[in-house]
């Protein structure tokens, strides 16, 4: 594992650089059900994430779409219709999703 300074003298290290990416309550849900279940509407989204404020999911998507992690396609529809979708850098985080998956299955106390 590397870790560095930055020019400020911040550590940097890649395993936190992910954390802070896919970190947040509900992004590991996002990205999992993406990639398990596909395309999905905004409204498919909330009802998986039980508990999840309009604001909140909205935020997180938001920034998974910014870091490039997910794909928005917006119809121009009445009702509007809008579809999320796993890009090929969000595909990229499923092996370590489904490792994390294992790894909790093993371990945690459910």
């Amino acid at each position: 594992m590397n870790v560095h300074v930055n020019e400020d003298g911040k550590l940097k290290c890649s395993i936190e650089y992910t954390l802070q990416k896919i970190g947040g309550k509900w992004k590991t849900f996002i990205l999992w059900h993406l990639g398990e279940d596909g395309t999905l509407r905004y409204n498919e989204i909330r009802n998986l994430l039980k508990g999840v404020t309009h604001k909140v999911l909205a935020h997180q998507l938001k920034e998974l779409e910014e870091d490039g992690f997910i794909g928005r396609k917006s119809y121009n529809t009445v009702p509007p219709k809008v579809e999320y979708s796993l890009t090929e850098l969000g595909q990229t985080l499923m092996p370590i999703l489904k490792q994390m998956h294992l790894w909790g299955t093993e371990y945690g106390d459910f």
